[in-house]
Order: C-alpha cells, then sequence, then structure tokens
C-alpha cells in the first residue's frame, strides 16, 4: 500500500508527535509498503530538501518562520501536489494540529483520496496565549472541513476522545489506537554524552520534554523545594527556559537541578536506565498522551505523573499499579509522592509493573498493526482509494 503522511516535522527534529510519525512509517517500509512524509523544514530554512531516511520517501519544505508554533511554508500546497503526482498514494494520514494539512482540501488529487486523520492533540481555547486564542477562531473553520472529510479519525485515548469538544460532532468516526514504541536499541547502560545528576541526592529524578508553560516544570521545581533529598535532570529546550532557570535559583535549588537541554538518542537511553524516578508535571490537555511516559516504562523506571481530566496520561499509568499519579497544578501533592517514591521498594514495583503494561498494551507493533486495519477498512469502503491494502 502507499501512504502520504503529512505532518508537521520529522526526525532530528524532536517531539512526540514527530517520534510516533517516523516509528510509524519505518515500520510500514519494514513490512513492505511505499511510505512518503510531506512535512517542514526548522524555521528560517526556506530551502525545500528532498531524501529518503530508512526506506521513507521525505519532502522536507522549506519553512520561513514558526509564530505560535506554526510553520509558514508557502511552497507546501506546490509540494503536495508533487508529492500527490510522484509517490501516487492510496490514501493521505494527516497528522493534526497542523495548518499545513488544509492545503489538501485546495488539491483535487488530495479530495480524490480517502484521508486518516491522526488526531494528536486539540488546539486548546484556554491557551494562556492570547495570540494562539485568536488565530485558532481563523483555524477552527479549516480544522472543521477536514474533520468533515476525513474517513476515519485516530485519537490516542478512550478518555482524550470522550473530552475533546473539538472532536464531539464526530464521534462516528473516532477509532482509539494508542501511541506505541519499539523495544530501545541493546546498547551500554551508560554513554559518553550522558549527563550526571548535579548533587548526590538520593533520589535521581528525570524530566523529559520541551520546557514550555503546560508541561508544569515550575511545579515540579516547587516541590523539590519541599523535597531536600532529590536531584533533577531536566531535558529538554523551549520558551520557558530563562524563567524556570529564574525560579530555580529564587528557590534556591538551582545546585539540585541540570538543565541539559537536548541529548541524543543513546545519552537520552542512559538517563532513562540511571535515574530512580521519571517526573511528568503537565498542567493541562495539551499533554494528551506522553509519549516520554512509555519511554520510562519501557527503562523499567518508576513514574509520578499529573492525574489530568480528559487526557490518555490516566489511561496509560495505573495510579499505584504501574505508577503515581497527582492533581495537576498541586506542587504539595507532587512533593508527597516524591517523598513517597524515596522507597526504593515501591520503586522497583512500579517499574515492574510499568514494563510490563507497555509490553502488553502499548507497543510499537501493536499500534501499527491498528493504523493497518483502519487503511484496510478506509480502503474497501472508500471508492476514492486507488489501491486495496495488502
Amino acid at each position: 500500500m502507499r501512504v502520504l503522511h503529512i505532518g508537521k516535522y520529522y526526525a532530528p527534529q524532536r517531539g512526540g508527535i514527530e517520534r510516533h510519525l517516523q516509528d510509524l512509517a519505518e515500520w510500514f517500509v519494514a513490512h513492505g509498503h511505499g511510505i512518503s512524509a510531506l512535512v517542514h523544514q526548522p524555521g528560517g530554512q526556506w530551502r525545500t530538501r528532498h531524501e529518503t531516511r530508512n526506506g521513507v520517501d521525505l519532502r522536507r519544505v522549506g519553512c520561513i518562520a514558526a509564530p505560535l508554533y506554526t510553520p509558514i511554508s508557502p511552497a507546501f500546497p506546490w509540494q503536495l501536489r508533487q508529492a500527490l503526482v510522484t509517490q501516487q498514494p492510496d490514501l493521505l494520514h494527516l497528522h493534526m494540529p497542523n495548518p499545513s494539512c488544509f492545503a489538501a482540501l485546495a488539491s483535487p488529487r488530495a479530495r480524490a483520496l480517502p484521508w486518516l486523520v491522526h488526531w494528536h492533540a486539540d488546539v486548546s481555547p484556554d491557551m494562556p496565549d492570547w495570540r494562539v486564542r485568536a488565530a485558532y477562531r481563523m483555524y477552527r473553520p479549516f480544522e472543521r472541513a477536514v474533520l468533515a472529510r476525513a474517513s476515519a479519525i485516530v485519537v490516542t485515548s478512550a478518555a482524550y476522545a470522550e473530552a475533546s469538544m473539538a472532536l464531539a460532532p464526530w464521534k462516528a468516526k473516532l477509532h482509539v489506537v494508542p501511541l506505541g514504541i519499539d523495544a530501545a536499541d541493546s546498547g551500554p547502560a551508560s554513554s559518553p554524552g550522558c549527563p550526571d545528576w548535579p548533587s548526590p541526592a538520593p533520589l535521581k529524578l528525570l524530566g523529559v520534554g520541551r520546557l514550555s508553560h503546560y508541561k508544569g516544570h515550575a511545579v515540579l521545581l516547587e516541590a523539590m523545594a519541599r523535597t531536600p533529598g532529590s536531584s533533577l535532570v531536566l531535558v529538554g529546550e523551549g520558551e520557558e527556559s530563562a524563567r524556570l532557570r529564574a525560579l530555580a535559583a529564587r528557590l534556591q535549588i538551582e545546585d539540585r537541578i541540570r538543565f541539559v537541554g537536548a541529548v541524543d538518542d543513546s545519552a537520552l537511553q542512559a538517563l532513562y536506565t540511571a535515574a530512580d524516578l521519571f517526573v511528568l508535571p503537565s498542567l493541562d490537555r495539551s499533554e494528551a498522551f506522553g509519549l516520554v511516559l512509555l519511554e520510562a516504562m519501557r527503562a523499567g523506571l518508576a513514574i509520578v505523573a499529573s492525574d489530568i481530566p480528559g487526557s490518555g496520561v490516566g489511561q496509560v499509568i495505573e495510579d499505584g499499579e504501574s505508577g503515581i499519579l497527582v492533581p495537576p497544578r498541586d506542587s504539595q501533592a507532587l512533593a508527597l509522592a516524591l517523598q513517597r517514591a524515596s522507597d526504593a521498594s515501591l520503586r522497583k514495583r512500579l517499574g515492574e509493573a510499568g514494563r510490563a503494561r507497555w509490553q502488553a498494551r502499548f507497543t510499537l507493533e501493536k499500534s501499527a498493526r491498528a493504523i493497518l486495519e483502519l487503511y484496510r477498512a478506509v480502503s474497501d469502503r472508500d471508492p476514492r482509494a486507488a489501491g486495496q491494502a495488502r
């Protein structure tokens, strides 16, 4: 089967959506399908690049800038037409949110195909940035048009599907397919590029994610101020970096925190192996699933995470069984959970249960097989499909 993915970015750009798109595309290539992806260059890289990466035909469209998390790529409609002509896909797989997906609405070639929309997250109307709220009012009509046109819509958890106002009119099209990750490449337990924890505190915490407001890292720092036996390695970059460093200094805990920015995959895997506890303190449903939770579970690492209403986090983690869930935005509750997790025997039990849960429910094989079944169903029932899944 030939499938064209439309996404925001692709490896080496980092993020949960980018990671899942890459894993899914490479799984399908490995199973004999023809996969292509149309994505963006990082903001400021104007030149479009066409390459093959691990068997995936990849077009990175030049991007003038990316204000408000939105790539501006005037050449995207033209590059979509070129990809449709050269790749002759049987269907389109649209990863949203992503305004560039709207180019398919204006393309007769794209409209002649069935569409599968992969709904990774809502654009929340309650975003703290007023500019995002204003932009969403213009974005929403096009978003509705894509959802109306879609043959099927994939959402990553039942909780998110139930809570999403944007998806409410399309419940008959929704299919819950949790994200999944493959087994990690075997390698050394340490990496030359792996940072160490900044102090010999008995509880080594690990946080991984973009340094954005919704990730709740400020809440984690406030909880650490109440938990003197903890130290933190924080992996990621983003617009909140300076504010978080200033907060750490104000709380007088900067000597227990190491901001390491981006690290390579081998160093990240070594960090998961060396840490005592993984913490995901996100604030709201912008954290739709938390792919990093699966990475921690795969490593057998105990987890403390926010129990966000309407998010998939509470369906990935079973409170008290495969992790500890705490109310979002509550630094005191988070501090109490960190203190509870100072018990090594509890961490061992939670980590073992989390790894077993990943193996049972959240592998890449399970996720990709479910997507393949949807491809087949969409192709079989949609007369616009140019081919059949095998």
